[in-house]
């Protein structure tokens, strides 16, 4: 028999009084509900559950209204000039970049920021500016987005060694053993970077940062590839000191899209080199002459003309964080997800056997709002995440299925050994993770893929509680019942690589 509104409103306030009894800390984050009703008031007016913060961020309405008040109401040309609306426009950008650095506590005597397109569009200038030669090394963690995955392909072409240190099941953190004895292998005197998240994008795992000073003090470079977790954290430069530093705003506050930033201290701004220049790189260049002079500041990376109208948006962002208090955000997260990864542990079939296999962390020792899940059946079966995402579509629930631009964690989170994977690797016509995951299940039995859920500064009780209610929908059913997805239109590949 389906509940009545009634009983599911009383059902809901029962919850949540007990959710308030387990974390009494969640009343110290109150504040955010307001902001729940005002800036993001349109969740509730179009009946959504947005649970894909790893994704992207919500943005605020007002960071959207100040903004477009900033453009309407001023001339802003391009800064590569000296007239007036290219001097107001000049101001903006550095406005926003020393808004950057006071975000991070990064001293502008140590630091730069450097603009790019995305977090992905900075792992790229480390690729191809890195001095990385025969005899150095390029040591990453299993546990890595693609973005720092293919800098390898830099590594390897200048004929530097690329070495991966594995994380360890069940809970997927790096084997710190292990890890250790590689980076005693890098040689003094070399180029070696070592590369890792703060905070998996896949499991939400938080990484420890203490590795930093570990690689230093074997004379290696550090590159700490921080979107994920800076939505819900505070990333301290004064106290933890990389050498590079990835972000992405929209990851942070939702807008402007568009825009990331490379952090980089300014011993690595002498140490690197870049493989080309472009407009705005350079401080002055020459066709017949046959020459250039890099510029010497953050503009030696920000090719052509950056993204100048959407920069003001960064600050106002950055403003609309601290404003909210990126304490408060990191407190209520780590309560909402307390609660739910709890939720998930107990949910069992009517037989006894576990409704949801989380990969990763299933309490909140060192991980972020970040859970990525498998449903499993009645009878063992996994539910075809395709499905799982198309049903929570059905009901205006925001999550992501696939592996999430993160196949090294995948892989080991699935049981795949590194023979078995690479065998899938050898062919030339390639194929979408659409096809990997049937061949997969063809020859060694295995289902790849989760789907995945992230929170952030608008998620609320409600939220959780109402993807918990989704959830117990799969409770005592078979694959066969639930069913399949729907096939993609012809040329759409649904699981492209998404992050």
């Amino acid at each position: 028999m389906s509940q009545t509104p009634e009983t599911r409103f009383r059902e809901a306030g029962q919850a949540e009084r007990e959710f308030l009894e387990e974390h009494p800390s969640y009343a110290s984050t109150r504040a955010l509900d307001d902001l729940r009703a005002t800036e993001y008031e349109r969740l509730d007016r179009l009946g959504h559950v947005y649970l894909d913060y790893t994704g992207g961020s919500l943005y605020a309405a007002s960071q959207v209204k100040r903004h477009v008040e900033l453009l309407s109401g001023s001339v802003f040309g391009n800064p590569h000039s000296t007239n007036p609306t290219s001097i107001a426009m000049t101001a903006r950008v550095e406005a926003a970049r020393a808004a950057v650095l006071a975000h991070f506590h990064a001293s502008p005597e140590e630091w730069m920021a450097v603009f790019t397109l995305n977090a992905s569009g900075a792992l790229k200038h480390v690729g191809e500016s890195y001095p990385f030669a025969p005899g150095g090394r390029y040591l990453l963690t299993v546990d890595n987005h693609n973005s720092v995955n293919g800098i390898r392909e830099f590594a390897k072409r200048r004929g530097a060694t690329v070495v991966y240190a594995p994380i360890a099941p069940p809970a997927l953190r790096i084997d710190r053993a292990a890890l250790r004895a590689e980076l005693a292998r890098g040689e003094p005197g070399r180029a070696n970077l070592f590369a890792y998240p703060a905070q998996s994008n896949f499991t939400g795992v938080q990484h420890p940062l203490e590795l930093i000073e570990e690689a230093h003090a074997l004379g290696w470079d550090v590159l700490l590839d921080a979107a994920a977790f800076v939505p819900t954290n505070r990333l301290d430069l004064t106290r933890w000191k990389p050498d590079l530093v990835s972000v992405s705003f929209y990851k942070m506050f939702g807008y402007p899209t568009g825009v990331g930033a490379l952090l980089l201290r300014k011993p690595m701004f002498a140490k690197l080199e870049r493989p080309w220049f472009a407009g705005g790189t350079v401080r002055i260049a020459s066709a017949q002459g046959d020459g250039y002079y890099l510029a010497t500041d953050a503009a030696a990376y920000e090719d052509g003309t950056v993204n100048y109208l959407s920069l003001p948006g960064v600050e106002i962002g950055l403003g609309h964080l601290a404003s909210a208090g990126l304490d408060r955000i990191h407190e209520r997260v780590r309560c909402l997800a307390a609660w739910t990864l709890a939720r998930m542990a107990a949910m069992r079939h009517g037989n006894g056997a576990p409704l949801v296999q989380v990969h990763g962390p299933t309490d909140l020792d060192a991980r972020g709002g970040t859970i990525a899940f498998n449903l499993i059946d009645r009878d063992g079966a996994s539910f075809d995440i395709r499905r799982i995402e198309e049903l929570a579509n059905e009901e205006r629930i925001s999550l992501r299925t696939g592996c999430f631009c993160n196949p090294g964690a995948g892989e080991v989170a699935y049981g795949l050994t590194r023979e078995q994977i690479a065998a899938f690797f050898r062919a030339e016509e390639g194929m979408t993770f659409q096809e990997l995951r049937g061949r997969v299940r063809e020859a060694h039995g295995k289902e790849i893929g989760a789907a995945r859920i992230s929170l952030g500064i608008a998620t609320n009780f409600a939220d959780v509680h109402r993807f918990e209610r989704f959830l117990d929908r799969f409770r005592d059913r078979t694959v066969a019942e639930v069913g399949t997805a729907a096939a993609p239109a012809a040329g759409h590949d649904a699981f492209r690589d998404s992050a």
